[in-house]
């Protein structure tokens, strides 16, 4: 029960078994990533233009959707000025699918588990219980499932590629939590986890578009790339906090399944 009813678990099982099926024959959106020499330097400009273009995300709402092959999709309304936002992850393998919703306000989360959250009610999490590398997509803190402005702050050759496009590596150790991607794993990736190529496109407003991480391959087998797309800049996001009478605090085993 464990397993299931913690949406980590699955999600990163999404990443690393289902994505595999999907690297074969990517669809006609993926963006290739590039391998970047290991000589590479930054570009100042590029380097200024991403910064700018992070730095963005913390003071407007938007839309994010991540994905990882066909295994892994979230899709997340983000207010980080107002602390809030909400997300719904759904992670499937070969013999299940799970979906799981989460809203964020303020210093409060609560989820919709499957298995372990009756239907019309939300199960509260008790930040203060779960280690700083806990995966549970939206925390107080840290709205931000990809922790992107950590995540590209952490390169140091990016580069431009032509347009409003640009490439170079981030270090996954450095950003707090990555969607479906808990420390555990980051961990097991050993120093393949300091230098993933990425690419990223700015919208005409200069303002993050897409985000492409080719993660490291797991047991020799190459695996789809997470890919993170920034829509919908300054959208409204209704989330209001549970009537009282729908919350159950959340039961051991899921602070257990969390490292908590």
């Amino acid at each position: 029960m464990r397993k299931i009813a913690i949406y980590t678990a699955t999600a990163t099982l999404a990443l690393t078994g289902c994505a595999n099926a999907d690297t074969a024959s990517p669809g006609p959106s993926r963006s290739p990533v590039e391998n970047p020499s290991v000589v590479a330097t930054a570009d100042p400009a590029a380097t200024a233009a991403l910064g700018k273009a992070t730095a963005a995300l913390g003071t407007t709402s938007y839309t994010m959707t991540v994905t990882a092959g066909s295994g892994f999709t979230m899709i997340a309304l983000l207010d980080p000025p107002g602390g809030k936002g909400t997300a719904e992850l759904t992670a499937s393998g070969p013999n299940t699918e799970i979906t799981v919703k989460s809203l964020l306000i303020g210093q409060d989360l609560w989820a919709q588990i499957p298995t372990i959250t009756k239907d019309g009610t939300w199960t509260h999490l008790d930040m203060s219980r779960l280690p700083e590398g806990a995966n549970v997509g939206l925390r107080p803190g840290r709205i931000d499932p990809v922790d992107s402005a950590n995540l590209l702050a952490s390169t140091t050759d990016v580069r431009s590629t032509g347009g409003n496009s640009y490439s170079g590596t981030v270090d996954l150790t450095k950003a707090a939590g990555i969607a479906g991607l808990d420390r555990v794993t980051i961990d097991g990736y050993g120093s393949a986890a300091q230098r993933v190529p990425f690419v990223a496109a700015l919208d005409e407003q200069g303002r993050l578009a897409t985000l492409t991480l080719q993660l490291p391959a797991v047991n020799g087998t190459t695996i789809a790339p997470v890919e993170v797309r920034y829509t919908e800049y300054g959208r409204t996001v209704d989330a209001e906090q549970p009537q009282a009478a729908t919350v159950v605090e959340a039961p051991e085993n899921v602070y257990r399944a969390l490292g908590g």
